[in-house]
């Protein structure tokens, strides 16, 4: 199984972080211009929230430069709280898909942790060196993800003790 782990430390409220990324639009943010996940019906302007923990939210598509279909998502969140939530989906490449993501204050700020684990669905299992591009793959996606975050909300500066 391909684990990820990634942290980000960003100059904002950990509330106003967590509204933020708890939403398909947050997330769209996020990963854009690389990729967009579409909304599946009935969760328009929906927080992860409101879901059920545990239920199917619906398929999302995952669109290379938001037009080309490249994956899909069988969003299922299992835990939902403030400030964290743990996704174990399927896709169609990755069976299971588990995202785990929290937001806790930091200073002045927050800090945002994920944790990806995955295991490749056969053939793609079987192919050598598979497991290393794909956990290279979902490194590159969530590090552009932490990036576009600090884009948009910059990161703290850091003071030493003698300031």
């Amino acid at each position: 199984m391909g684990e990820v782990r990634l942290e980000v430390r960003l100059a904002v409220a950990p509330d106003r972080l967590w509204r933020e990324v708890c939403t398909l639009d947050g997330v769209n943010r996020e990963l854009a211009p690389l990729l967009r996940m579409t909304v599946p019906p009935g969760l328009e302007g929906a927080t992860f929230d409101a879901l059920h923990p545990g239920d199917p939210a619906g398929r999302s598509w995952l669109l290379l430069a938001g037009l080309v279909p490249v994956e899909y998502d069988d969003l299922r969140l299992v835990e939902i709280e403030p400030g964290r939530f743990l996704e174990r989906s399927r896709m169609l490449t990755i069976d299971p898909w588990e995202h785990d993501r929290s937001v806790v204050a930091a200073g002045s700020g927050s800090l945002l942790r994920d944790r990806l684990r995955f295991e490749l669905r056969r053939p793609l299992a079987l192919l050598p060196g598979a497991d290393r591009l794909a956990r290279a793959l979902v490194g590159a996606i969530f590090r552009h993800r932490h990036r576009r975050l600090a884009k948009l909300y910059g990161r703290p500066t850091e003071r030493s003790e003698h300031e």
